[in-house]
């Protein structure tokens, strides 16, 4: 087991992302919708990206998504070279809105732009959990 810390973030009420982190503790991804718009927004900020006010809300969103972008990484920090090589990705949720993220449990050689990746949870120091995707297992649904 890994002994370097994987830090909590802070939760900043500026950046309004205490309510990502309290649905988070109940294994609920949830993004911001423009009240004004219908349309939602990631990373979580002030103001509606579409309006410019502050008009918004947070919704839980199906975990559902497709692989928008990936890069791989084949470094890591001491105590984590059992993640590599690393995929930091681009999901495009279901709802529409994209997401960067953690690729866990993946075959790099059969990374595909469309394919369908599904919402799992991987945990940070305390056992913080925080979301993450993974690749959906033709005919199966899920690993």
């Amino acid at each position: 087991m890994s002994t370097v810390k994987r830090a909590v973030p802070a939760a900043n009420s500026y950046t309004q992302t205490q309510p990502f982190w309290d649905g988070t503790k109940e294994r609920r991804l949830m993004v911001q919708r423009c009240n004004q718009t219908g349309k939602l927004q990631w990373p979580p900020r002030p103001v509606s990206i579409y309006t410019g006010k502050r008009d918004l809300s947070w919704v839980d969103v199906s975990g559902e998504a497709t692989l928008y972008s990936w890069t791989v990484t084949r470094s890591a920090w001491p105590g984590h070279e059992d993640r590599l090589p690393y995929i930091c990705a681009y999901v495009r949720l279901k709802e529409g809105t994209r997401l960067l993220c953690n690729l866990l449990d993946y075959k790099l050689e059969e990374l595909r732009i469309g394919m369908p990746v599904q919402l799992t949870w991987d945990s940070l120091d305390e056992g913080v959990p925080y979301p993450a995707f993974k690749p959906v297992i033709s005919g199966g649904g899920g690993a």
